[in-house]
């Protein structure tokens, strides 16, 4: 069943894809641009993420900048094991996300962490704690960003 939006939610979608605003009341200045009061702005935005149309707001930042690796993981792990690998890799605080696909390497995940040695060595603890072997390690070689906006 597809959840609708409305109008409102468009245009508050709209305003924060990819240019949400620095300020110290961004749902009050959001709110002023699509005639709400700053609370109705947080609470259809509640509203949004209950229904998982939006994972989440936050920033995202370029690893290397701050002095970080980073790396995207693939491992193959048997579909009566999915639950717990996810649950093991997802303690770890330098996992950013991860997801199932249709593949033999079925399970991805990206992970940044202060150096290459620091992911490789949380790797082999993943694999120690799981049985999963042969995780795939595969750093950007080479980064080509695109400006992802969609006119709701």
């Amino acid at each position: 069943m597809k959840t609708r939006i409305d109008d409102t939610d468009r245009l508050i979608l709209n305003l924060i894809q990819s240019d949400f605003p620095v300020t110290s009341r961004p749902f009050e200045w959001i709110g002023k641009q699509v005639g709400l009061p700053e609370n109705e702005v947080m609470d259809r935005l509640t509203n949004l993420k209950n229904k998982n149309i939006i994972r989440r707001i936050g920033g995202n930042f370029v690893p290397e900048k701050l002095g970080y690796v980073s790396t995207l993981c693939a491992a193959r792990v048997p579909e009566s094991r999915i639950e717990d690998f996810m649950a093991a890799v997802n303690q770890y605080p330098g996992v950013t996300h991860n997801y199932l696909r249709e593949n033999p390497f079925n399970i991805w995940f990206t992970f940044i962490a202060r150096s290459m040695a620091e992911i490789e060595a949380n790797l082999d603890k993943i694999s120690s704690e799981t049985g999963i072997v042969g995780i795939l390690n595969l750093p950007a070689t080479r980064t080509f960003k695109i400006k992802a906006q969609f006119d709701l």
